[in-house]
């Protein structure tokens, strides 16, 4: 390969991880025509960027970052290896967790870079599929936030046309429980 067409591909996957915040490395090998096609459909469909990239190209660009916790996936690079680019957390691991099913066992998980932790092994897929989005966090705090306004408007509602002792005492028997 020319040195021209191999910078051109270290610039590629560096633009890469620039856009998206989080990817996977895995092993597809093994995988026939029709299985890979499947397996890059869902990708497509779940918003995924699923790349083949050379082992040693892309050790270069991990080597080039200054992020310390991103050069651990360095330790994975052996073998075949695709890199799944996302903006969600969990995406790609609850699309492996799926599709290996019907894939006999691929794609396997080699490790991730998620939230700016890396994830090494197989063993982690389980975990990473826990991790919340966003999205998933912001609705969590949302509904914390609204659980005291709920809880007001139900001893409103409760009370009528009660005294204020009464609402007070409704009040106060909703926060004992």
């Amino acid at each position: 390969m020319k040195k021209e067409v191999k910078d051109q591909i270290i610039e590629t996957i560096s633009a890469q991880l620039a856009q998206y915040p989080n990817f996977y490395v895995t092993d597809i090998s093994g995988l026939n025509a029709g299985q890979t096609v499947k397996l890059r459909r869902a990708c497509f469909q779940e918003g995924i960027k699923l790349n083949v990239v050379k082992n040693t190209l892309f050790a270069h660009v991990i080597k080039g970052m200054e992020n310390e916790e991103i050069k651990s996936i360095l330790d994975v690079l052996k073998g075949n290896t695709a890199i799944m680019y996302s903006e969600s957390p969990n995406g790609p691991a609850k699309l492996i967790k799926n599709i290996q099913k019907d894939l006999g066992g691929k794609p396997e998980l080699k490790g991730a870079y998620v939230q700016e932790c890396a994830f090494i092994g197989a063993d982690r897929l389980e975990e990473l599929c826990s991790i919340k989005s966003k999205e998933e966090l912001i609705a969590d705090i949302v509904a914390l936030l609204q659980a005291p306004a709920r809880n007001v408007i139900s001893a409103l509602q409760n009370a009528g046309g009660n005294t204020i002792a009464g609402l007070v005492k409704t009040l106060s028997e909703k926060e004992e429980k």
